[in-house]
């Protein structure tokens, strides 16, 4: 599905709250949305691997990395895996590598920036929490969408414009 989301700022201004405007646009989808899936982790990326194992069909999931640009919290083995478990996208507040391959996987992904240096995996960090960057809190059972426009997040689903 296609989203645009300054059709969606234009129709529901009161609704939705805009992210500051700083992510790239690095998946295979240009335009994604969904139900929000939270991990709040510290270049760690043990709880995104657990996740990615699950069903995702309509989901999104939103790992607030800390900003860290100084670890990879996605690479394309699990980018893989979460197109293949129906995840429409993965927002995160952090780094990612292996882009070109991400570039052609059928997943949505937005990120700050690349970086090669994979993640340490302790186990450490927390699923299904708010979390806030970027001027928004993300909360598990809400609505994000994204292009490259930016990204959006709503309380409740909305309808596609048109």
């Amino acid at each position: 599905m296609q989203y645009v989301t300054p059709d969606l700022c234009d129709a529901y201004p009161d609704l939705v709250q805009v992210v500051e405007p700083i992510f790239s646009n690095f998946g295979g989808r240009d335009s994604f949305g969904g139900q929000i899936v939270t991990i709040k982790c510290f270049e760690d990326n043990s709880l995104v691997r657990e996740q990615v194992d699950v069903e995702g069909t309509g989901k999104v999931l939103v790992v607030d990395g800390g900003g860290s640009l100084r670890r990879a919290l996605l690479g394309d083995m699990l980018a893989e895996k979460a197109a293949r478990n129906g995840w429409e996208g993965m927002v995160i507040y952090g780094c990612i590598r292996d882009v070109d391959v991400i570039a052609q996987t059928e997943l949505g992904v937005q990120a700050l920036a690349s970086h090669p240096m994979k993640t340490d995996k302790r186990g450490v960090g927390d699923l299904n929490i708010p979390v806030t960057f970027c001027g928004v809190t993300f909360r598990p059972g809400e609505y994000i969408y994204a292009d490259n426009n930016g990204i959006l997040v709503s309380p409740e689903s909305l309808k596609i414009p048109g």
